[in-house]
């Protein structure tokens, strides 16, 4: 039925909303207050109730379908998750007999906005981002996080470079200027960026606005406004900052879905991808840094090093892991913590017990500050700060000086602590309507208006007692209910027993209710005083949350310091589980690692040992690169010797070597990394139209065009995906392109099974030949999985055949069939090589030969 003069007043008022009030999202379902039930109409019924999986029925000729008001926080999260926008329009008035009740847009709910605790993982940061591009073909980008207040900005010329970090922080949701689509679709530089961003968007809501939202004069002033400055000096930005647009679009957009300008935001700060290790989207997932290759967090590097007890320290790993280091000063500063908390393991777990019982209060205050209250937030805030007197103590006895830097961070709160356990009752409601949040000898006002309660409850058991008696009516009951008040109750069969001064109020099947003039004027006086009460509790309430918000610095502070102490914490107790070293990081190109064990693989060996499902342990390797001298190592074995898993282990332990973590290594030291490269695996994309050769060359040209002399490269099996003269050929110019004539390059671990390639230690200076061991017998093989100089003689791959149970007549077809190849293979070498070509003769030094490991150890490949 369409808006017009034949609907209700409700309805009318919410035709309102739903199609007049620009505050609502066109794209957004309109919840709205009807008593006890959110209720959709019309289209919203309809898309609800597919979403939602609730019943669709039909209520003056229109589609409607509700949720209870009380299971909201059950309901929203499925649409959020969905990437749906909710609208809630909220009664904002107790309702009144005969009155249409005062109702109001209350909070527009989106994937990226979203600041209710049921509707958020606790362990993972909830970013919205903002991106733009200006006249010049410069990126600027944005993004918050709504619920903790981080906030961050970030320009680039090349808008590859922020890739990383967009795959880095998953945004929950983006906001793109109205025009910019088309405007990087149709620049020839842009397109291919431009599919990669479209690609990107495709699983993750996009908010479309307005570009006049994204100026950089407005947003420079909406970021000042929020974060209550005069200026940017002190966050190391200027006004005139180009990101400020995007970051301006943010605040206008949570003020739109807040229906309040966002009041937790105090700090932002600028992202330089030049003092950033980068790590482009296909090395993240290779590595499986965020997530495994079978989608979960299970076998990932993340989960392999996150041994935080709070939410807090959860979300702080997923942001360093997201923002690797080239700051020598901090990363060292983070190593220190964690040899100051290894040092002393007893201290620790006194500690990790007290951490355990703290809540989220960075969370928390973002909800009380942006005006989502309720007494159990207050609940553990109190909690949460009751047990500071005795985390500074623990922290206090420690002896290292970066503990001590934590310490001096960690507030304790006496005056909010003493004010808090004096106001709060022990146990807290859900809801400040129920009642009871304030304790009793708080408040003289409260303790009166609660005294004029309970005696009004005495009064009405006696005036119960009393009219039983009078009336001779054993089952007389005197009852309250909202619409009706309190009444007297009589059933039908004692109806006629009822004396003269009652007033019948209401009939019902089985009995009949009256009141009296006496129960009247008492009721007045009931209601009125818990009303009064209720009133002043909440009063007294909102002084709290203002008491405790005097403090929201001070809070989130020592959040902050303890989600580092829980962080470092679980880094010492996973050195000393695992054995990791302190690895020493520095300026130069060496990457030294004696005896380096892949973080991941090691401990599924464990479980699969604790498991019964194998007995071995991991094999360690060393690795010796530099850029100028030992800079490409070329890795030769069978399939399921441990290859893929050898060069995987030598970017994660770089890689947490320079988010400050130890690193599980007998000893390791680091030249810095700008960027970490990677090609292994092999995955199609055919919803891009790329096959596994395409996504293959893709990525090594990325590689190729990006790197430099301070980048970390591993290549797995480059050109496999085609034909083995093409894949021989493409691997083998790759290999001398990554050496080039120049005296330094990229440090790379090259892994291939084209044996033909090894002949380039003889022309490449910079080449170093290894191999994967394996020892045979009898036609049998086994892997030892020891990285061993000079290269593998041969792949071994019909017997890793035989391994995997292939029918034996197909094994000995197969041998005869590599034996006549290989009778020809001298022409194919012959052909790569150029014959008039100078041969490079390698420096002479010694090569630092990989420790063996004990041979009857086993190895878990990846692959």
């Amino acid at each position: 039925m369409a808006a017009g003069k034949k609907e209700t007043p409700m309805m009318q008022q919410y035709w309102r909303y739903r199609k007049e009030d620009p505050r609502v999202p066109a794209d957004a379902l309109l919840l709205f207050r009807l008593g006890d039930f959110y209720e959709m109409f019309h289209g919203d019924a309809e898309e609800g109730a597919r979403l939602l999986g609730i019943t669709l029925t039909q209520r003056g000729g229109y589609p409607m379908a509700g949720i209870p008001y009380h299971a909201r926080d059950t309901y929203l999260p499925k649409l959020l998750t969905q990437g749906v926008k909710v609208a809630i329009v909220d009664q904002v008035e107790t309702p009144k007999p005969g009155k249409l009740v005062e109702r109001d847009l209350t909070r527009v709910l989106t994937p990226g906005t979203t600041l209710e605790e049921h509707q958020l993982d606790a362990r993972r940061n909830h970013y919205l981002l903002a991106l733009t591009s200006d006249r010049k073909g410069n990126f600027h980008a944005a993004w918050l996080d709504l619920s903790t207040g981080e906030f961050q900005v970030a320009s680039e010329t090349d808008p590859a470079k922020l890739m990383p970090v967009f795959h880095a922080i998953d945004p929950k949701e983006i906001l793109l200027p109205e025009n910019t689509s088309i405007k990087w679709a149709h620049k020839e530089e842009l397109r291919a960026w431009h599919e990669d961003f479209d690609y990107y968007c495709q699983n993750r809501p996009v908010t479309i606005l307005p570009d006049f939202q994204f100026e950089v004069d407005a947003g420079a002033r909406a970021v000042l406004d929020a974060l209550g400055v005069l200026n940017l000096n002190g966050f190391g930005l200027d006004v005139s900052h180009p990101a400020l647009g995007s970051a301006g679009s943010l605040i206008a957009y949570a003020t739109d879905t807040l229906c309040a300008p966002p009041k937790n935001l105090r700090h932002i700060k600028e992202y330089h991808t030049q003092r950033t290790l980068l790590l482009d989207p296909s090395t993240m997932r290779n590595l499986e840094i965020f997530q495994s290759s079978q989608g979960g967090r299970t076998g990932s590097l993340i989960a392999a090093i996150d041994q935080t007890v709070t939410a807090a320290g959860g979300r702080l790993i997923e942001q360093w892991l997201a923002e690797p280091l080239l700051d020598l000063k901090e990363l060292n500063r983070r190593q220190q913590a964690v040899a100051d908390f290894h040092a002393e393991p007893a201290r620790c777990g006194a500690l990790t017990d007290l951490l355990k019982g703290i809540r989220d209060i960075t969370r928390i205050l973002g909800r009380l500050q942006n005006r989502i209250r309720n007494p159990r937030e207050l609940g553990g805030i109190r909690d949460t700060i009751n047990a500071m007197p005795e985390i500074r103590e623990e922290l206090a006895a420690f002896a290292g000086e970066e503990v001590q830097a934590l310490h001096g961070k960690v507030s304790s709160f006496d005056a909010l602590r003493e004010h808090l356990a004096l106001a709060l009752a022990d146990e807290l409601p859900g809801n400040i309507a129920d009642g009871g949040v304030i304790r009793d000898q708080f408040d003289e006002d409260l303790d009166y208006l609660r005294s004029l309660t309970r005696d009004s409850k005495t009064w009405l058991s006696n005036f119960e007692a009393t009219e039983r008696e009078r009336t001779g009516i054993k089952s007389l009951k005197v009852k309250y209910n909202g619409a009706f008040g309190y009444f007297i109750e009589v059933t039908k069969a004692n109806a006629a027993q009822a004396p003269e001064d009652y007033i019948r109020k209401q009939t019902m099947k089985n009995a009949e209710r009256f009141v009296t003039e006496e129960l009247r004027v008492k009721e007045k006086e009931i209601l009125h005083a818990e009303e009064k009460a209720l009133a002043r509790e909440d009063q007294l309430f909102q002084e709290l949350v203002t008491r405790i918000l005097e403090d929201a610095s001070a809070l989130e502070e020592t959040a902050a310091a303890l989600a580092q102490c829980d962080l470092f914490i679980g880094w010492a107790q996973l050195a000393r589980e695992w054995d990791y070293c302190r690895p020493e990081i520095a300026e130069d190109d060496v990457l030294d690692i004696e005896q380096g064990r892949h973080p991941v693989v090691e401990q599924m060996i464990k479980a699969d040992r604790l498991g019964l499902r194998g007995a071995h342990g991991f094999v360690p390797n060393d690795t010796l690169l530099t850029a100028g001298e030992e800079q490409i190592a070329l890795l030769t074995g069978p399939n399921m010797a441990g290859k893929s898993t050898y060069i995987r282990q030598v970017a994660l332990i770089t890689l947490l070597a320079q988010i400050g973590s130890w690193v599980p290594a007998k000893r390791c030291h680091v030249g810095l990394v700008d960027r970490i490269f990677s090609r292994v695996g092999a995955s199609d994309e055919l919803a891009r139209g790329n096959s596994t050769f395409m996504v293959e060359m893709n990525e090594t040209a990325n590689i190729l065009n990006n790197a430099t002399d301070r980048s970390l490269i591993i290549l797995d099996e480059i050109g496999r995906g085609t034909s083995t003269y093409d894949g021989l050929s493409i691997a083998w110019a790759v290999v001398e392109h990554l050496h080039g004539d120049s005296e330094k390059g990229p440090r790379t671990l090259f892994a291939t099974h084209y044996h033909e390639i090894t002949q380039l230690e003889n022309t490449l200076a910079r080449l170093r030949n290894f191999s994967v061991s394996v020892k045979e017998w009898a036609d049998e093989i086994r892997f030892l999985h020891t990285v061993i100089p000079g290269a593998a003689d041969r792949s071994y791959g019909i017997q890793v055949a035989r391994l995997a149970g292939l029918p034996a007549t197909v094994i000995t077809r197969a041998k005869a069939v590599l034996e006549e190849l290989e009778s020809e293979g001298n022409v194919l070498r012959e052909t790569l090589r150029e014959p008039n070509a100078p041969k490079i003769e390698p420096k002479p030094k010694p090569k630092r030969a990989p420790k063996p490991a004990p041979a009857d150890d086993d190895q878990l490949a990846l692959f």
